[in-house]
C-alpha cells in the first residue's frame, strides 16, 4: 500500500512531504517506509530519504536501507525531474553504500489506473539498484501526485 500523508518533515534543511509504503508477503507486513520527498523551483520531485523499519513476525528487525540527505555522504536524488523525457536516466537515491539507484525515463504522458483513480499524465520509469547486483525496479509516477505504483504496491489514497 501506498499513501501520500498529510504530514511534513524537515530533512537537510527542506521541508518535505511524507508517503507512507507498507508491503506484506503472504499477509503479513515485513516492511514499512517513510519516503521524504519535495518539489524543487524547476518542478523537479527530489528524494531526502526514507526511514525504513523492516519486520518478522509482527516485531520491527532491522531498518536496511534508511538514509536521511544530510547525513554521512548521502544528498537528495531526484524521483522526477521537472522536465522528463523518455530515454534519460537521473540518480534518485545518493546515499554511498546504503542506497544508489539510478533511474531510466522508459515512457512519459501515459494515462494508468490504481486503486486511487486513473492518472493521465504518468511517467513509466525503471529503477537500477546497483547495491543488488544492478537488479530493474519498474515504477510509476503521476505529475502533481508522486509514486502511484511501485513492485505490485498501488496508490490507494491522495488527498490533493
Amino acid at each position: 500500500m501506498l499513501a501520500v500523508l498529510d504530514e511534513t518533515l524537515v530533512v537537510a534543511g527542506v521541508t518535505t512531504r511524507v508517503v507512507e509504503e507498507r508491503e506484506w508477503i503472504d499477509d503479513e507486513l515485513v516492511e514499512v517506509s517513510r519516503n521524504f520527498v519535495a518539489q524543487a523551483a524547476d518542478g523537479s520531485v527530489c528524494y531526502f530519504g526514507e526511514d525504513v523499519d523492516d519486520y518478522r513476525d509482527g516485531e520491527v528487525v532491522g531498518h536496511a536501507g534508511a538514509w536521511r540527505a544530510g547525513v554521512g555522504d548521502a544528498s537528495p536524488g531526484i524521483l522526477m525531474p521537472g522536465a522528463p523525457e523518455a530515454g534519460t536516466a537521473h540518480r534518485q537515491e545518493v546515499a554511498p553504500g546504503i542506497a544508489e539507484d539510478t533511474t531510466v525515463i522508459r515512457e512519459v504522458g501515459i494515462s494508468f489506473s490504481v486503486p486511487a483513480g486513473t492518472f493521465d499524465d504518468t511517467l513509466f520509469v525503471e529503477d537500477v539498484d546497483p547495491l543488488l547486483g544492478g537488479g530493474v525496479d519498474p515504477k510509476r509516477y503521476a505529475r502533481g501526485v508522486g509514486l502511484i505504483a511501485d513492485e505490485g504496491l498501488s496508490l490507494t489514497r491522495f488527498t490533493p
